[in-house]
C-alpha cells in the first residue's frame, strides 16, 4: 500500500523501484520540503524582525496614539501587521497597552481585526513572483548585515535577508512537491477533496502543525506554483487555515490576565465567523469562479482569496465591534470581587517593548501608591478619632502593598536585565528605589494603627492639644506625599518645585520638634500623662520618618524630569490618587 507514492509496493524488485521512484515523491523530496518549509518560516520572522526594529518604537507611538475609536484602530492593524508580517506581534502590542491601561479592549479589537487583514501581506508578496531575485537579496542583504555600521542600515540588510531567505525557501518547497503531479493518489485525491468539511480540517490540521497561518497559505501557493492546487480546494483550506490560525491565541491566552483572555476570544471569533460565512460561499462555483475570470494564476487566486475572506470578514465585524467585546465578556465574565493579590497591569509572564513595559510598570506603581496613601489616611485619621474600626481594612491592604512590593520588584529586576534603550535603566533604577519608599512608608502607616490600638484597649486620650499637634503634621505629610507623587508621574518637577517639596518636609522637621519640646513641657506641667505621652511621641518619629520618604520621591521625581528624552507616562489618576 502507498501513500501518495512514498513507499514501494511490497516485493518489488530493484529495477521495478527504480522505474517507480519517478512517479513517488522520495525522502529527498521530503528532505526539500522540509527545509524549504524552514527557510520560508525562518525568513518571514527574520524580515518582520527587521521591519519591527526599524520601526518599532514609531509604529508603538502610532498604535497608542492613534487608536481612539475602533476605524483608525483598524486601519493601523493593517499597517502594523503588514509592516511586523505577524498578527501575533501586533496582537501582543495590543496587550502591553491592554494592560498599561492606554489602550480599552473595543480599541484593541479593531486593531486585531485590522491585525487580520494585514497579515495577507505575505502571500501578496509571493503572489507579486519576484523569487529570482532571491539570490540577489540574500547576497546585499548579507553584505549590509555583515559590513553596515549604523543600526538602520544593519536593520534595513535583516528586511532583504529575510525577504530573500523567504523566496528562497518558498522556491526549494515548490520545486519538492513537483513530483506530486505525477503521482495517481494524489490527483485522485485532489479530485476528490470536493467535501468542504475535508478542505476546512486538512486546512485546520495544516495551520496547527506550522503555527502560522501565512506559512500555510504560502505552502498553498507553492503547490499551485506546480499546478496542483486548483483554486476550488485551495479556498476550503484557506477557510480551515484561518480557523485553525486561532488555536494559537487561544492556547497562549490560558493563565493570562482576563483582558488577554477577551482578546483571544475576539481573535477566535473573528476567524470562526468569517469561516462560516465563507465555507456555503465557496460551495457556490459563481463565487469560485469570478477569481478565475480575473487571472489564470493559481497562486494569485489564493491570495485574492485570502485577501477577500480577511477583509470581508473584517468589514462584516466592523460595526459590532462592541458587540464582539460583549460576547468576549460571555466567555470571561467580569468577576465582582477578583482578588486584589494580582497584577493589574504588569504581566510577570512577559516583558513587551520597552515603551509598553516602562508604562505599564508606571501603572502599577500608580496603584501602589494609591493603596499606600489610602492606609496613611486611615491610620492618621484613626489616631486622630481614637478610632481602629479600620484596622482589618488597612491590615488587608498592607498584605496587598508588601505583595506589589515583592512582585514590582522582581519584575524591576527582570525587565533591567534586557536591551533597553539609554534613558530607561535611569528610570529603572529610580523606580526601585520609589518601591522601597512606599513600601516603608505603608510600614509606619501600620504603626501608626497600632499605636492607637494601644490608646483603645488601655483608654488612653490624647490632649487637644497634641491632636491638634498631629493632625497639622499629618496634613503636612499627606500634602507634600500627594505632590512628590505627582511629580514623579509627570516627568515635570521643576528645580523650583522641588526646592518648595523640600521646605515641606523642612516644616515638617519643624513642627515635629515643636511638638516634641510641647510635649514635655506638658508632661512637666502634668497636663497629660506618660503613657499617652510615649506613643505620642513615637507617633512623631513614624510622621517624620513619612516626611524623609515622601523626600526621597521628590528627589527621585526630580531625576525622572532631568532625564533627556525620557518617555511620558500616564496622566496621574484621580481615582487613585
Amino acid at each position: 500500500m502507498t501513500i501518495f507514492g512514498l513507499l514501494p509496493e511490497k516485493g518489488m524488485v530493484w529495477g521495478e523501484y527504480c522505474c517507480y521512484e519517478e512517479n513517488t515523491m522520495g525522502f529527498n523530496n521530503i528532505l526539500s520540503l522540509c527545509g524549504g518549509l524552514g527557510l520560508f518560516l525562518f525568513g518571514m520572522r527574520y524580515m518582520g524582525a527587521g521591519l519591527e526594529l526599524a520601526a518599532g518604537p514609531k509604529l508603538n507611538s502610532l498604535l497608542e496614539k492613534l487608536t481612539r475609536n475602533p476605524v483608525m484602530g483598524f486601519l493601523l492593524g493593517v499597517l502594523v501587521t503588514a509592516v511586523v508580517q505577524s498578527s501575533s506581534a501586533t496582537t501582543i502590542m495590543c496587550m502591553g497597552f491592554l494592560n498599561a491601561g492606554i489602550m480599552d479592549l473595543v480599541q484593541a479589537a479593531g486593531v486585531i481585526l485590522g491585525a487580520n487583514v494585514g497579515t495577507t501581506m505575505t502571500s501578496i508578496l509571493i503572489a507579486l513572483d519576484v523569487s529570482g531575485l532571491a539570490p540577489a537579496c540574500i547576497f546585499v542583504g548579507s553584505i549590509m548585515q555583515m559590513f553596515c555600521k549604523k543600526d538602520l542600515q544593519k536593520n534595513i540588510g535583516q528586511i532583504i535577508l529575510g525577504f530573500g531567505i523567504l523566496f528562497q525557501g518558498l522556491h526549494t518547497m515548490s520545486g519538492s512537491m513537483s513530483s506530486l503531479k505525477d503521482i495517481p493518489e494524489f490527483q485522485s485525491f485532489i479530485a476528490s477533496a470536493t467535501n468542504p468539511i475535508i478542505g476546512v480540517l486538512v486546512g485546520i490540521l495544516l495551520c496547527a502543525v506550522i503555527q502560522s497561518s501565512s506559512a500555510a497559505v504560502g505552502v498553498l501557493q507553492a503547490l499551485a506554483m506546480q499546478g496542483l492546487m486548483p483554486i476550488r480546494f485551495a479556498a476550503f483550506l484557506v477557510c480551515g487555515i484561518n480557523i485553525g490560525s486561532s488555536v494559537t491565541p487561544f492556547l497562549s491566552s490560558i493563565g493570562a490576565k482576563n483582558n488577554t483572555k477577551r482578546a483571544a476570544v475576539i481573535y477566535c471569533a473573528y476567524n470562526v465567523i468569517g469561516g462560516i460565512l465563507f465555507v456555503p460561499l465557496t460551495m457556490l462555483t459563481p463565487f469560485v469562479n469570478v477569481y478565475s475570470l480575473v487571472t489564470d494564476n493559481p497562486v494569485v487566486q489564493i491570495s485574492m482569496f485570502h485577501i477577500t475572506f480577511k477583509l470581508v470578514t473584517a468589514l462584516v465585524l466592523l460595526p459590532f465591534v462592541k458587540q464582539l467585546v460583549n460576547l468576549s465578556y460571555f466567555f470571561v465574565p467580569k468577576k465582582v470581587h477578583e482578588s486584589a493579590y494580582r497584577f493589574t497591569y504588569i504581566d510577570p509572564k512577559q516583558i513587551v517593548a520597552p515603551s509598553v513595559t516602562t508604562r505599564q510598570l508606571y501603572k502599577e506603581l500608580e496603584r501602589m501608591a494609591g493603596l499606600v496613601r489610602q492606609n496613611f489616611i486611615l491610620a492618621a485619621e484613626g489616631m486622630l478619632d481614637n478610632d481602629t474600626s479600620h484596622a482589618d481594612e488597612i491590615r488587608e491592604r498592607e498584605n496587598v502593598i508588601n505583595f506589589l512590593n515583592h512582585g514590582i520588584t522582581d519584575y524591576l529586576v527582570e525587565f533591567s536585565g534586557h536591551n533597553l534603550p539609554a534613558h530607561v535603566p535611569q528610570i529603572v533604577a529610580n523606580m526601585f528605589h520609589l518601591v522601597g519608599d512606599l513600601e516603608r512608608i505603608g510600614d509606619h502607616a501600620i504603626n501608626l494603627l497600632e499605636k492607637t490600638e494601644q490608646c483603645v484597649q488601655n483608654n488612653l486620650i490624647y490632649s487637644d492639644e497634641a491632636r491638634k499637634e498631629l493632625k497639622k503634621i499629618y496634613e503636612v505629610d499627606l500634602l507634600l506625599y500627594d505632590r512628590a507623587f505627582s511629580g514623579f508621574l509627570c516627568h515635570n518637577l521643576s528645580e523650583q518645585d522641588a526646592l518648595e517639596l523640600h521646605h515641606l518636609e523642612d516644616e515638617i522637621d519643624t513642627l515635629t520638634q515643636q511638638s516634641e519640646n510641647n510635649h514635655i513641657a506638658r508632661l512637666r506641667a502634668k497636663q497629660c500623662s506618660t503613657q499617652p505621652g510615649i506613643i505620642f511621641a513615637e507617633a512623631l518619629h513614624d510622621y517624620e520618618r513619612v516626611g524623609d520618604h515622601s523626600n526621597n520621591i521628590v528627589r527621585i521625581a526630580r531625576k525622572n524630569a532631568q532625564i533627556s528624552g525620557g518617555l511620558r507616562p500616564p496622566v496621574l489618576s484621580t481615582d487613585v490618587m
